[in-house]
């Protein structure tokens, strides 16, 4: 529970009607709460797949406009906590912000299937669904920017917004993608993800002035990542070097976006940046100063400020 807040488990998004969802969403600050969502489309001789269901794990704030959180590799939707308390304001009405727990992650299983993030993207489409919402301002980073593209791909006609922060356009290279079935490998045989934290923190998973700035930031970062099981890291490092290259996409989807970098950031450099702002037709590019690649927890108070600016473009 959030000091100085109320909180109340809500019930299950499948099944309510778009105004029991509202009145939940008004009767408190910050909600936990599960939404049924799809597993995906099933491998050849598995249609018994077809009627499994995933259950994400959300938190809730605010009852404004739908701002859809996806949270970057290895975390959660824990790494979240300051654009909810903060994005929907003083009343709850700037944003309705939900953060999501992408598959094996958080409180959200990982499911049968194999890695695809496109799977993650109907998920959040189903999720949209559920909770009454046509269209949302989605915002992603790192892996969560990736969903985010993926979404787009998949179901452009739920975007009113998109935010990619710390990540980038590009499919993995040959190296990369050996690095990540390496990883992933490595979690599996070892049955731990520590390694991640140990090759990762405080870089270049932080910024350097981040890390001085704020030790106990580092601890946290740590604390999230060894949440994270083996299996789930595992399917992650591989749905993520699947990937498509997603350039030509970006130039397709004329609507307000923001593209947000840490200045410091090594994993999704601001080059990466530079490159989806210019295939985006209607987009701002921020980059944050001493900050690296996870600007939401590095720089609560500006990543918010450029947010609030990409919700006012929306309208």
């Amino acid at each position: 529970m959030l000091p100085g807040r109320r909180t109340r488990p809500m019930p299950t998004l499948a099944g309510m009607t778009t105004d029991d969802l509202s009145a939940a969403a008004s009767a408190a600050s910050t909600t936990d709460s599960r939404a049924e969502a799809p597993a995906g489309t099933p491998s050849s001789g598995a249609a018994a797949a077809a009627d499994e269901l995933t259950v994400l794990s959300v938190r809730e704030s605010g009852h404004g406009t739908p701002l859809l959180l996806l949270h970057a590799f290895p975390l959660s939707s824990r790494m979240w906590q300051a654009q909810l308390d903060e994005l929907p304001g003083p009343d709850g009405a700037s944003a309705r912000v939900l953060a999501v727990d992408l598959r094996g992650f958080g409180g959200t299983a990982l499911g049968p299937d194999q890695p695809s993030l496109d799977l993650l993207a109907d998920d959040l489409a189903l999720l949209l669904d559920r909770a009454g919402v046509d269209r949302a301002v989605v915002a992603g980073l790192s892996l969560g920017g990736y969903t985010a593209m993926a979404f787009a791909r998949r179901h452009p006609g739920r975007l009113a917004g998109l935010l990619l922060a710390d990540t980038k356009a590009v499919a993995d290279t040959e190296q990369q993608r050996a690095n990540r079935e390496r990883i992933a490998r490595a979690v599996l045989a070892r049955g731990s993800v520590r390694l991640l934290a140990d090759e990762q923190l405080p870089s270049p998973l932080l910024g350097v002035g981040s890390a001085e700035r704020d030790p106990r930031l580092v601890e946290r970062v740590r604390e999230l990542i060894e949440q994270a099981t083996p299996e789930a890291v595992a399917w992650m490092q591989r749905a993520m070097a699947g990937r498509a290259d997603s350039l030509e996409l970006l130039a397709r989807l004329d609507l307000p976006a923001l593209v947000l970098v840490g200045e410091e950031d090594l994993i999704t450099p601001v080059a990466e940046a530079q490159a989806m702002a210019s295939a985006l037709p209607d987009a701002e590019l921020t980059v944050l100063p001493g900050v690296g690649h996870l600007s939401a927890m590095e720089a609560p108070d500006a990543f918010n400020a450029a947010v609030r600016r990409l919700l006012a473009r929306v309208g």
